[in-house]
């Protein structure tokens, strides 16, 4: 599989993160678009935004926010349904964490979907919230990993 990392750095790739995630989440799951896009979504030093492109197709997206002075928090991770299970959102996450060790953050936390964690849980997160959790009416579990 030859993918490309993608660092959003215009309004158009920006533009292809957030169709993937309109997919993904507002058609697919249902979440309300305005609960989806917020203040994050937009290109500035607060946030880092990601995209794997395959074969020259937007396959996945994700953002990095600053969650605490050396904590990244990975959000907003989702992958089209013609690249899932081909291990594009392990390169993708790979590649988050990458950066945050770049950017000198030595921890990352996300909200995983309960579906989802043991798909994090092998790449290394644990789950640290007490009880699973609603977001956008999503069950979801906080988990950590030290980078």
């Amino acid at each position: 599989m030859a993918v490309e990392i993608v660092h959003v750095t215009t309004e158009e790739q920006l533009q292809m993160a957030l169709e993937i995630r309109k997919k993904v989440f507002v058609e697919e799951q249902k979440v309300p678009v305005e609960e989806e896009i917020d203040e994050y979504d937009a290109i500035s030093e607060h946030v880092h935004h990601f995209l794997l492109m395959e074969g020259g197709q937007p396959a996945a997206t994700g953002r990095l926010i600053y969650y605490k002075a050396d904590t990244a928090k990975m959000q907003r991770i989702a992958v089209r349904e013609a690249f899932r299970a081909k291990g594009c959102g392990r390169i993708l996450l790979l590649a988050m964490e990458e950066r945050a060790r770049e950017l000198g953050l030595q921890a990352s936390i996300l909200d995983a979907q309960c579906q989802a964690e043991p798909f994090y849980s092998k790449l290394g997160y644990e789950v640290i919230s007490k009880e699973p959790f609603y977001d956008a009416g999503i069950l979801h579990v906080r988990m950590s990993k030290a980078l």
